[in-house]
C-alpha cells in the first residue's frame, strides 16, 4: 500500500473567496469546482507529507497549512499590499528556513516558507 496523495481540506463558508485568496496569493489554479468544493492546484508534483507539531517553532502557534514557495519575499509582499493580516513577520529560522504566517479570510494560520540556501 502507498500513499498517492494528502489533501488539505478547510472548512469555509465561501469557496470562492477562498478561491480569491489561495489563488491570488499563491498562483493556485481551480482544478475542480463542485459549487460546494473547489479545488486549487500549482499543477507541481510533490512527495505526500504530514506534519504533526506541539508547536509551530520559535514559540508560535501551529499552523493549519504550510505552503512552501520558490520566492517568500514575493509573496510577503503581496500580501501586505493586498491587506492580509500577517501574524507573524517574515524572519530566517535557525533550522534553514525564511517564513511568515499569514491569516487567510477565514481565519486559518498558514505558514508560507521558503528553504534558504544551504
Amino acid at each position: 500500500m502507498a500513499v498517492k496523495r494528502i489533501v488539505a481540506n478547510l472548512a469555509v463558508a465561501d469557496p470562492a473567496r477562498a478561491n480569491a485568496f489561495y489563488g491570488d496569493l499563491f498562483g493556485l489554479k481551480v482544478v475542480m469546482d463542485h459549487g460546494w468544493i473547489v479545488t486549487l492546484s500549482s499543477g507541481e508534483r510533490m512527495a505526500p507529507q504530514l506534519s504533526v507539531a506541539s508547536e509551530g517553532g520559535s514559540g508560535t502557534a501551529v499552523p493549519v497549512l504550510s505552503i512552501e514557495v520558490d520566492d517568500v519575499d514575493e509573496v510577503h509582499a503581496r500580501a501586505r499590499s493586498g491587506g492580509w493580516e500577517i501574524v507573524y513577520d517574515l524572519v530566517d529560522e535557525p533550522w534553514g528556513v525564511r517564513r511568515f504566517y499569514v491569516r487567510d479570510p477565514f481565519g486559518n494560520v498558514v505558514n508560507v516558507l521558503s528553504h534558504l540556501p544551504a
